[in-house]
């Protein structure tokens, strides 16, 4: 479609958790500080929040590609699931074998958890979106905490999800689950313009972009203001604004095509929603004549800014007069002026 029109390799802007495209905003170096010195020094339990769409699920792939092949990782991504289901699941990314039932299966794992803690080795269970698991699968999660030595966690734990998942830990008969997380951190979005503009420009160099122009500032500042700041909208957008380019024959993206696709997708700022692309917000009315303005200017320094900045500078004007009043009624009387705040009370 668009890549060879553009000059890229391959398309950059998939909404696949590609660890590959991953751009490390402060945010996510801290959430990948925290991940390796609480899986290196079993510390047991993290939890791991972020607004959908804002890099968890790439952020844990790219860790697991990244671990020694002696860390042994149980990831689950579909948190819908029973006890039974759960332990299964486990059971089998974990490779226990030879049970039949819970109480089995918790020995055979405990067996095979301390014969890899005593050589020194890390096992992980990853569970993604855990803010949809049950209260009977978190609880059988806390259970499994329990495995541990007299220093270390022998079985590390990584719950990640949306910020739901904190409310649900917050639920009274999950108390004790909640006061055995050892570290909480979490994902936020791309704080400005200028993150957005680099993580655009991050992502169009590894799909081999010959120049990272292809967006223009005005394009970039509103993918921002629509996007707030969140990666996979931002991906979105400029997935599908590069579509449009290709068909129109445009070079460069410019703002205008970007609000067509806002429009499209329905992820126009909240204050330009229902509005047409290209359409300007129409100036709030002003509430004084040109008279009263020309009076207020000549009472101030000079023409106000807005509005809210005359009805500043009448208030000002307003209060020299009075003080005036007041200096010159003393000095009538033979009075020397003070005012109000200097005056001795008697």
């Amino acid at each position: 479609m668009y890549a060879e029109f553009y000059g890229l390799k391959e398309l950059p802007f998939e909404l696949t958790p590609d660890p590959r495209f991953i751009y490390f905003t402060p945010s996510h170096t801290e959430v990948m500080a925290n991940l390796h010195y609480g899986i290196e020094s079993g510390k047991g339990l993290v939890v791991v929040t972020g607004e959908v769409g804002t890099g968890k699920t790439t952020i844990l792939r790219w860790i697991m590609q990244r671990l020694d092949r002696t860390v042994l990782v149980a990831y689950i991504f579909n948190p819908r699931l029973s006890v039974p289901e759960f332990y299964q699941h486990v059971a089998t990314l974990l490779d226990v074998q030879r049970w039949e039932t819970k109480s089995e299966l918790l020995m055979e794992l405990g067996r095979a958890l301390e014969s890899r803690h005593s050589r020194g080795l890390r096992t992980v269970l990853i569970v993604d979106e855990a803010q949809g698991l049950s209260p009977h699968v978190l609880e059988e999660i806390r259970l499994l905490s329990n495995f541990e030595s007299n220093t270390a966690k022998k079985l590390q734990i990584v719950l990640t999800g949306q910020p739901e998942l904190r409310e649900v830990l917050n639920n009274s008969d999950l108390r004790q689950l909640k006061q055995r997380i050892a570290l909480r951190c979490v994902i936020k979005p791309l704080p400005n313009v200028e993150e957005t503009d680099r993580y655009i420009a991050s992502r169009l160099l590894v799909a081999g972009a010959e120049r990272t122009d292809i967006f223009s500032a005005g394009a970039i500042d509103y993918i921002f203001r629509c996007s707030e700041g969140i990666p996979r909208n931002i991906n979105n957008l400029c997935d599908n604004a590069l579509l449009a380019g290709y068909g129109a024959g445009e070079p460069t993206i410019s703002r205008a095509v970007i609000e067509e696709v806002a429009e499209t997708f329905d992820m126009l700022p909240s204050a330009n929603r229902g509005m047409q692309p290209g359409e300007e917000k129409e100036s709030p009315a002003r509430i004084f004549s040109d008279a009263g303005r020309a009076e207020l200017w000549a009472a101030g320094t000079g023409p106000p800014d807005s509005e809210a900045e005359a009805v500043s500078t009448l208030r000002r004007s307003n209060k020299l007069n009075i003080l005036e009043r007041d200096y010159l009624r003393g000095k009538a009387d033979g009075k020397s002026f003070r005012s109000n705040k200097t005056r001795p009370r008697h």
